[in-house]
């Protein structure tokens, strides 16, 4: 096995803190999004007051998906309330949930000619139902609106309440995602309020449920290879059909900095490995998200 990819010896700029923002690589750099799609997808979302995770996470993509014509929509506001040391979204009190916001979407989908529609959303620990009532309300106004269309949910861990989670599996998705987003050990650094065993029963029980699964990790954050593959195998033990792999980038001076900057060619070599493991589709790539070229795993 080829030996992990070594740290670019880059300039780095250090905030108040000592957090280090490392300048990313060539293999990083992406074209600001233009052209007449991007410019109607724009106009789309600010029109019907929807929130996208394209968006609030600073998507290196967004630019190439919404030029195409597409969107990840993130329902249920723009406030989480967990404060991962990874993600870009804001975190404090959300607003009230807006009963009307699955209609707005499933709409904006129809207007859009959206073909597999990737739903996500922020984390509501303040509600009972963990926002698992606007889930599957806002997968049912898709497919009454859009009946044509294949649904793709990336859901929470929903605190471990399970009957959240199976109103989800009652509205039957194509594909339903639950991101571990990082290995075992760095969890409680990367995800403080999430649980690495949890999301793998939050994915074990999906699939019990007769859900097609998906999960994603970020690269870069200080894991070792042994530490990649052994999340590789706890995923497909759970059943998990298809990975994504993709590089952290830090999105603030504030947020966890970037440990190392992992090779294009070492992102090809880990593809091969999910492959050999079982896995059905290895989306693995330096600018890799979790719904990057999501419409292609419906095929697998």
């Amino acid at each position: 096995m080829a030996e992990v990819a070594t740290k670019q010896r880059k300039t780095s700029i250090h905030n108040k803190e000592g957090r280090v923002m490392k300048n990313k690589p060539k293999w990083l750099r992406v074209k600001l999004p233009t052209g007449k799609e991007y410019r109607e997808v724009r106009e789309i979302v600010d029109n019907y007051k929807l929130h996208t995770i394209c968006e609030s996470g600073n998507c290196p993509n967004m630019g190439e998906c919404w030029g195409a014509g597409t969107a990840t929509f993130m329902i249920l506001g723009n406030v989480c309330t967990r404060s991962c040391g990874f993600c870009n979204v804001a975190t404090g009190k959300p607003d009230k949930v807006d009963p009307f916001e699955p209609v707005r979407v499933a709409k904006s989908v129809k207007l859009m000619g959206v073909k597999h529609c990737v739903l996500t959303s922020v984390d509501r620990d303040d509600l009972k139902d963990g926002g698992s009532e606007i889930w599957a309300e806002t997968v049912r106004a898709v497919r009454r609106l859009s009946p044509g269309t294949t649904l793709e949910t990336l859901i929470p861990d929903f605190r471990g309440e399970w009957g959240n989670l199976q109103r989800v599996i009652e509205v039957a998705p194509e594909i339903v995602s639950h991101n571990l987003e990082t290995v075992r050990r760095l969890t409680k650094q990367v995800r403080i309020q999430a649980k690495y065993d949890r999301s793998l029963e939050v994915l074990f029980r999906l699939k019990k449920g007769g859900m097609t699964t998906k999960s994603g990790i970020m690269l870069g954050l200080g894991e070792t290879e042994e530490e990649i593959i052994e999340t590789m195998d706890d995923l497909r033990s759970v059943g998990v059909s298809i990975l994504t792999l993709g590089q952290y980038l830090q999105p603030t001076p504030n947020h966890l900095p970037v440990d190392e900057f992992i090779t294009p060619e070492k992102f090809a070599e880990y593809k091969r490995i999910g492959l050999e493991k079982g896995f059905k589709y290895v989306e693995s790539g330096p600018l890799v998200r979790s719904s990057y070229h999501a419409e292609k795993h419906i095929d697998k």
